[in-house]
């Protein structure tokens, strides 16, 4: 008589592979957390693996329903870490689950999707690797590329937050026949007081990793050719724990003292609402490919228009809306002028922007998509506790 094989012991219904999660803070981190505690609050049981870059959290912790794994750091290498216990953990937990969801552009992704077994792999793409130059840049580029094709391979699905970002994509030939276009979770902020304005002017702002791909050179030069006195720059984000080193001593340089121009360091969740409460203008000024932007979208969403490089997939939210201007990268003059028509935007103007990108992108648009897509590679029926 043949034997009947057992059904297969799920652990999870996903498991999420990242290099740097909670505390950390990024738009992919937030795009991984959003996902995975908004899945687990849907009744799915959801675990994420990362390193453990900070050596004060836990190896595993339950956050918000989602069970979290950390593996140790050895080494530290620019922005990425050496940790030799991240990718059995990573692969052990995807085979007990009925998906696994790697980010990219990760080192390990390669071999992690080709020790996956029989779990569906569905990797995310959210841009290509970029590295400032350097004498090992190209090298550690090239070896990335190789992992995230391999992965892109395996993939049973590759999720991107849209397709203008995706076509322009070193890696496109490899996504474009098992795309899932699902734009990220984008919060909409309650009302807070503006406690960040600081006199009548208009103010711009920018809130991310103080970091050299976002250009944010760019931006004070164009917000230092602009001559009201009442204006104000307000550039957020934290300069302490960036991976690959902050740029913040660079940009208070180039800033010579102007004291209209302030550094907020870190802000908390709730500080975050009352940033873009106090904005009249939020900028986008990357000069790598940003395949979305989060914050942007978040800001306009309260009803701050915001000026974004021309560039694909940061230009996506301004485009898709109307709500905002662009210019081309790395073109102050032209940031100044599109920062300045930004900010005369009218009421009605704002009022009609932030419906516009309400309705287009919300995080409950962005589960019900990945829901669905768990659904069609076979991940439908839950694991219980």
């Amino acid at each position: 008589m043949t034997a009947v094989p057992s059904p297969r012991p799920y652990r999870f219904d996903l498991t999420v592979a990242l290099t740097y999660y909670l505390p950390y803070t990024s738009g992919l981190t937030e795009v991984a957390r959003t996902v995975a505690e908004g899945l687990a609050a849907r009744g799915r049981r959801v675990a994420v693996v990362a390193s453990r870059h900070d050596p004060s959290s836990p190896v595993r912790e339950r956050v918000n329903g989602v069970d979290v794994f950390r593996a140790p750091v050895a080494a530290r290498i620019g922005r990425g870490v050496l940790s030799p216990g991240f990718l059995p953990l990573a692969a052990r937990l995807a085979r007990a689950s009925r998906a696994v969801n790697i980010h990219l552009p990760m080192l390990e992704a390669g071999p992690l999707a080709l020790l996956t077994g029989r779990t569906p792999v569905i990797t995310t793409h959210h841009d290509d690797v970029w590295l400032p130059p350097g004498r090992l840049a190209g090298l550690q580029v090239r070896g990335v590329d190789a992992s995230v094709a391999t992965a892109l391979r395996r993939s049973a699905a590759v999720v991107v937050n849209n397709a203008d970002h995706a076509e322009h994509s070193r890696h496109w030939p490899l996504m474009r026949d098992r795309l899932a276009v699902i734009a990220p979770p984008c919060r909409l902020r309650e009302p807070a007081p503006a406690t960040f304005r600081d006199g009548p002017g208009p103010h711009f702002g920018f809130l991310g990793r103080i970091a050299p791909e976002k250009g944010l050179h760019h931006l004070v030069d164009a917000f230092r050719a602009i001559g009201d006195p009442t204006a104000r720059l307000l550039i957020a984000g934290d300069y302490s724990k960036v991976a690959g080193g902050s740029v913040v001593g660079a940009l208070r340089e180039r800033a010579s003292g102007d004291r209209r121009i302030r550094f907020t360091g870190f802000l908390t969740d709730r500080q975050v609402s009352e940033f873009y409460a106090s904005l009249d203008v939020f900028a986008l000024p990357s000069v790598a490919e940003e395949s979305f932007g989060i914050s942007q979208t978040e800001a306009m969403m309260t009803g701050v228009p915001s000026v974004a490089a021309d560039a694909p997939g940061m230009r996506v939210p301004v485009t898709s809306t109307g709500f905002g201007r662009l210019f081309p990268p790395g073109d102050a003059a032209a940031l100044a002028a599109a920062l300045l028509a930004a900010a005369a935007f009218s009421p009605r103007q704002r009022a009609e922007g932030a419906t516009a990108t309400r309705a287009r992108y919300s995080t409950d648009n962005c589960l019900d998509r990945f829901d669905a897509l768990l659904g069609r590679l076979g991940a439908d029926d839950r694991v219980t506790a």
